[in-house]
């Protein structure tokens, strides 16, 4: 069977920037048996904390799509995060807006494989992890990887968001 055309496509980018996991190995998008809409699902399935798991959100920052990869342990403050990054006005974008952007669902969205290189910002919490999982392109995909690496792979910059 092939692979969801996203899955795919963050496949590629992972491998076209020879992405690794904690180990050293690959990073490998993995198929769950079942969807995991929260960060709360996917470490419970994953068998990890729910900090480990990098939330992929997309916000409406002044009209364009900001990507703020989050520590599933908390929340992003909109207005501080708003007033560090010189944004008049930051919202949790709609499905539609999501969709339009990265070619992806909520509860879907990777930090990359997008038709565009989004803005992205990535959660300084997520260092103090030695491995991290983000989602791969639909709801029950998910890839191991590490700070470092998302930053790279990503071209994030890192950033305190809660």
């Amino acid at each position: 069977m092939q692979p969801h055309p996203n899955v795919r496509a963050v496949q590629d980018v992972l491998d076209a920037a020879g992405a690794r996991d904690a180990s050293g190995a690959p990073s490998v998008v993995r198929l769950l048996p079942d969807a995991v809409h929260t960060a709360a699902a996917a470490a419970e399935s994953l068998g990890v904390g729910v900090g480990q798991i990098a939330n992929s959100l997309v916000f409406e920052a002044d009209g364009a799509p900001l990507l703020v990869l989050t520590s599933g342990a908390h929340r992003v403050d909109t207005a501080g995060l708003a007033a560090s990054i010189g944004v008049g006005r930051l919202r949790r974008a709609t499905p539609e807006f999501v969709r339009a952007h990265t070619g992806q669902v909520i509860g879907g969205v990777a930090p990359v494989g997008h038709p565009r290189p989004l803005r992205t910002l990535v959660d300084t919490a997520l260092e103090s992890y030695d491995e991290i999982w983000a989602a791969g392109g639909v709801p029950q995909a998910v890839f191991p990887t590490t700070y470092p690496e998302l930053l790279r792979v990503t071209g994030g910059v890192p950033t305190g968001v809660a």
